[in-house]
């Protein structure tokens, strides 16, 4: 999907004052990341490492694992595409409303797909496909799925990818990785550029058995990861337990901006273990309430109304400072009388 992602700021001559439609951390990257990189900036002068194979051994270092469990990739979409076209025609379910990634990958590398609705893997559902694709925490609506493990248990010929773009976003879970050795149908897809505020640089990573990431590298281009990116993943790394968002505090206040949203009568909010959560304007639609708040307000929010499974009312809503989460709060009320 090439259109209808969120923060597509630059596609309005507005000013957006405040972006609510990424969760990507609002804090901005980790203090000192921007002067580590173009303390770096000589390295773009040669071609980056064909793999990433210094990130990859850092990585799995960091998760006591193998070098050869770990794929570095230009973020979590190439990591979605990657392992589409290496299973290429597989039969695949996908858990719904998921990121659209997903489903497109699948078209293009023409798997025989099958949707499966969040609320129904609550039931431990035996399996007749070669792959799911869960988010979890899943994108849109900042669910966790703690039986995550039992399933897979469950279900040993299915290979389980799971996308944990947002899991430095919880309290609910914890990662999937340490269970890597345990499950050979179990693949992690991890972000870099969510909890970091890098987005613009493209960096993640795959978790899985040797064998499946060997199969992946088969078909793997070189060079995706760009020299700054590698030279960030590493810097996160070398500092990783000092760069940690204040997430106590990011979700505290997201309680409260929720809280205060709903008592909103013109929109329902939905429960989130996740600094983001979904909304429904329950006046016109999202698409109108998204062009309303940029004209008057300078405000975007996520228009979610291209979610598989989700309606033409519902939005998406990242948490922000208490001081720009109040403008919205300010603006939905004027939106109400509108």
């Amino acid at each position: 999907m090439l259109q209808g992602h969120g923060d597509d700021s630059y596609r309005y001559s507005n000013k957006i004052i405040a972006d609510f439609s990424t969760n990507v951390w609002y804090g901005g990257e980790p203090s000192g990341l921007k002067e580590y990189i173009f303390s770096q900036w000589s390295t773009i002068n040669r071609y980056p490492e064909v793999m990433a194979e210094s990130l990859s051994e850092m990585v799995a270092s960091h998760h006591k694992l193998n070098s050869d469990q770990v794929l570095i990739n230009s973020g979590t979409t190439e990591s979605i595409y990657l392992i589409a076209q290496a299973f290429s025609g597989k039969r695949t379910t996908i858990v719904t409303p998921d990121f659209a990634e997903y489903e497109d990958a699948c078209k293009l590398y023409h798997h025989d797909l099958a949707f499966l609705p969040w609320s129904k893997i609550q039931e431990l559902p035996a399996l007749s496909t070669d792959l799911v694709f869960i988010c979890n925490p899943n994108n849109p609506t900042g669910e966790t799925f703690p039986q995550l493990e039992n399933w897979v248990q469950q279900n040993p010929k299915t290979l389980f990818v799971v996308d944990e773009a947002f899991i430095d976003f919880t309290e609910q879970i914890n990662s999937s990785i340490p269970l890597i050795n345990q499950y050979p149908n179990l693949l992690i897809m991890h972000s870099l550029t969510k909890a970091y505020a890098i987005p613009g640089l493209r960096l993640g990573y795959i978790v899985a058995s040797g064998d499946l990431i060997s199969k992946l590298k088969s078909i793997k281009q070189p060079w995706t990861v760009n020299t700054m990116a590698l030279q960030a993943g590493k810097f996160i790394f070398e500092n990783y337990e000092q760069i940690q968002i204040p997430l106590k505090n990011l979700l505290m206040e997201k309680e409260r901006f929720a809280q205060k949203l709903s008592q909103n009568p013109a929109s329902k909010i939905h429960k989130s273990t996740t600094h983001f959560f979904l909304a429904e304007t329950l006046k016109g639609d999202a698409a109108e309430l998204k062009q309303f708040l940029i004209e008057k307000y300078g405000l975007l929010i996520r228009d979610a109304s291209n979610f598989r499974d989700l309606t033409k009312q519902h939005f998406r809503i990242a948490t922000l400072s208490p001081e720009k989460n109040n403008l919205l709060i300010e603006a939905l009320e004027e939106w109400r009388n509108y």
